[in-house]
């Protein structure tokens, strides 16, 4: 189970960005083998799909952003196309006319009236339209991404599997990271507080004052915390950016919330030495790419990729929606290998050190394993900590 869960969060690190808009005509590709091979050695002669894999249509419904995000959609998209394209299943996607449950259940009706009987939804805005449409549609598979107990009054039935992940733990990895890596004022850019954002903030400042602890610098750091109420970037977001990084002084934003890390890449491209650091996957690639080399310090991964790999391939491959249907599981540490998790941080782009190397890494990721380092998931209540964290009211109203 190891070895397979870390090969297929490496496929995370190398699906390719892809950009295009809009509903999209169902995407029919060659079959290729199904048995889960090493990604750079894999030969590319097609087989025939399975009997089962015949059986099923793939389709996937963005959430406010689209599959040009650079996060969170991008990455569900390219993993759905990726496994269809391997598997020779037809696949498509459809973007709503605008951020609402009813135009998000308007493009499930078409998705089912095209003949799509297995639905990837990414994101907690899709309680609602859970709860419209699995009754509805009680033949249909739903797959969820991040939609929790009682989000809009969800709760899964016999039709609907939804991981949700341990964010605080790869949010505490970042912020553990960032201060042993030597930066003392740092900053948080949420993009709205909902659970998901709120147990990455809370994860960092967790970990932020652990490191902090241990090196003995607690007067030392300061962290600048704040929602942008949003989930992608713009003037107003730079703007507080630009001040962070030019009047405050802070050295690292961990930008967290969809496109909105524009926003402080953007204003940390201004800066000598500033940097930024991605989330859900390893946005290095994107952010030095557009931004500067060397902006990005390290990413807190969740394993969106593996998740949809996975499942997908019990439901099309395997026959066996029966050993996640009706669930909702919390994904995170499954082993102290750090490559075999649901939650981490890049092991190669992450800017290792000789106050924080991967050896150092590996031994923070075996203590949260075995509970020797314990990370809160409670998201009542701001954490208490040692170093001074200063809250910010919502960029935007």
């Amino acid at each position: 189970m190891k070895k397979i869960l870390a090969m297929l969060l490496a496929l995370v690190m190398v699906l390719g960005l892809v950009a295009c808009g809009g509903e999209t005509t169902p995407t029919t590709t060659a079959p290729a083998e199904s048995t889960p091979v090493d990604p750079t050695t894999a030969e590319s002669t097609p087989a025939d799909p399975t009997p089962v894999a015949g059986n099923f249509k793939i389709a996937m419904i963005t959430d406010y952003g689209d599959i040009t995000d650079q996060s969170f959609n991008q990455t569900t998209y390219e993993a759905c196309k990726a496994f269809a394209e391997e598997n020779g299943v037809d696949f498509t996607y459809y973007k709503p006319a605008g951020d609402s449950t009813a135009e998000r259940v308007a493009m499930v009706d078409k998705a089912v009236v095209d003949g799509y009987n297995v639905i990837v939804m990414p994101g907690f805005a899709f309680g609602e339209t859970l709860v419209e449409v699995a009754p509805m549609y009680p033949d249909v598979k739903f797959v969820a991404l991040d939609v929790a107990e009682g989000e809009g009054g969800f709760t899964a039935t016999e039709n609907v599997f939804s991981a949700v992940y341990q964010e605080q733990l790869s949010g505490y990895m970042a912020g553990y990271a960032a201060v042993k890596l030597g930066y003392k004022h740092l900053g948080y850019l949420g993009g709205m507080a909902v659970p998901a954002v709120q147990r990455f903030g809370y994860g960092f400042l967790q970990g932020v004052d652990a490191a902090a602890k241990e090196l003995g610098i607690v007067s030392e750091i300061k962290v600048e915390y704040v929602y942008g109420n949003q989930f992608y970037g713009d003037a107003d977001i730079t703007a507080v950016m630009d001040t962070w990084y030019g009047e405050k002084g802070v050295e690292v934003v961990f930008a967290c919330g969809g496109g909105i890390f524009t926003s402080a890449a953007e204003a940390a491209a201004k800066v000598e030495g500033a940097k930024v650091i991605g989330v859900d996957t390893d946005q290095a690639p994107v952010i030095d790419g557009l931004y500067g080399e060397g902006l990005t310090v390290t990413s807190a991964l969740k394993g969106l990729a593996p998740t949809v790999k996975t499942v997908l391939s019990a439901i099309v491959l395997e026959d066996n929606w029966a050993a996640y249907a009706g669930k909702i599981e919390s994904l995170g540490l499954v082993s102290a290998d750090p490559e075999a998790n649901y939650v981490q941080l890049p092991m190669e782009s992450t800017q290792w050190s000789d106050t924080f190397t991967q050896e150092d890494y590996k031994a923070l990721v075996a203590g949260m394993f075995d509970g020797t380092i314990a990370v809160s998931g409670d998201i009542a209540e701001f954490p208490v900590t040692e170093v001074a964290v200063e809250q910010h009211p919502a960029i935007k109203g």
